[in-house]
């Protein structure tokens, strides 16, 4: 009886579906761009991660290369480089994330209070610009700026008494440059979820709090800021789950021979044992990994999000 029920459930819900994509299909229609977007270069490139399992031959092809089952996940978890390509990703994705989440919601709530538009505007701008610096001109100009003679911060450094030093050959500061120029190219193009989130706050709450008789900082405080706690809830979770997918191109960049000890990512290794010596079966199995690891922990940071706050992904 009950069996036939939920049969009987099953078949009203399809024949809704079905009369609502019908009904509305102009609007299903524009979904299917992006629908086959993500199906043909998001799903179907799963097919070749089983490289990850096989002794690939590229002449050979995927499907006639021999099985090697975890031969290459037990080779990268044995390597001399897992502990150091780990902890030096690990370190530079938490280092992004403490300094990266803070800044960009301070500006937001300080650009919130900006009265005059003209001027708010034009910080708007001029905050998004260097988002939109490509990687490559990025890197050149980070290697201007701390170029141990004419660089402009050795400059600075001189004219206050200290001692010029090559900055890019330090393997204790790259982490540290590489995350605080991060944070200035993208602090104004991270802000935009917050301004528009501030924007949409009702304007009554803040006429309770003027009548109350709150300051502009304690406006910011109990109003402005809760408003912004899910739109955090949800990037923080979001930010979990790329956790290990630290971009190769700005630490190849800056990367040299005497700061490789802490500039050596999983993307560079990746990068350089797939691409550059063609062990396509080890790169792809490490890239694997480094989903699997990253999926974990979106799914553990999005539970304790759920269980601690009224907000999460699923």
């Amino acid at each position: 009886m009950q069996t036939a029920r939920k049969k009987g459930i099953a078949a009203k819900s399809l024949r809704a579906g079905a009369m609502d994509v019908l009904r509305y299909w102009q609007l299903y229609a524009f979904l299917l761009p992006a629908l086959a977007y993500v199906i043909i270069f998001h799903y179907a490139p799963m097919y070749g991660v089983q490289i990850a399992f096989k002794d690939y031959n590229p002449y050979r092809g995927m499907m006639a290369s021999d099985w090697a089952g975890m031969k290459y996940f037990n080779q990268f978890f044995q390597s001399y480089y897992f502990g150091n390509i780990i902890g030096n990703t690990v370190r530079i994705s938490l280092m992004s994330m403490v300094l990266s989440f803070p800044f960009p919601i301070i500006f937001a709530l300080l650009l919130n209070e900006l009265k005059a538009m003209r001027f708010k505007r034009l910080v708007q701008m001029v905050s998004y610009a260097p988002h939109f610096i490509s990687t490559v001109v990025m890197c050149g100009m980070i290697t201007l700026f701390l170029s141990p003679n004419s660089g402009l911060i050795n400059q600075i450094v001189a004219l206050l008494g200290g001692q010029k030093q090559a900055f890019l050959e330090s393997s204790e500061l790259f982490p540290w440059i590489y995350v605080i120029t991060g944070v200035w190219q993208n602090i104004g193009w991270n802000s935009i979820l917050y301004v528009s989130t501030l924007s949409g706050v009702d304007p009554t709450l803040y006429e309770a709090a003027r009548i109350d008789g709150a300051s502009r900082f304690q406006k910011m405080i109990h109003v402005d800021f809760p408003s912004l706690v899910p739109i955090i809830v949800i990037l923080t979770i979001m930010n979990f789950g790329q956790l290990l997918s630290v971009g190769f191109e700005k630490a190849l960049l800056l990367q040299n021979n005497l700061n490789i000890e802490t500039s050596e990512l999983i993307s560079t290794y990746v990068y350089k044992r797939g691409l550059l010596d063609s062990q396509f079966s080890f790169s792809t199995a490490v890239g694997l990994f480094n989903s699997v690891i990253n999926f974990s922990l979106l799914l553990i940071v999005n539970a304790i999000c759920r269980k601690v706050s009224s907000t999460s992904l699923f």
